[in-house]
């Protein structure tokens, strides 16, 4: 995730809070935190612009 918002050219002050969890179960996910509104509009752009290659 980390390098993918870097791509995207979204500052690391934007994404600073993205963290790895396992939960107990060994499930994995990504904790985002809290993301500026800006940084999520850029990153919902990209993910719409893949969707559609």
């Amino acid at each position: 995730m980390r390098a993918a918002f870097a791509a995207l050219g979204i500052p690391e002050s934007a994404w600073s809070s993205v963290r790895p969890v396992v939960t107990n179960t060994g499930g994995a996910y990504v904790h985002l935190g809290m993301i500026r509104a800006d940084a999520v509009e850029q990153i919902a752009q990209a993910l719409r612009e893949h969707q559609s290659q």
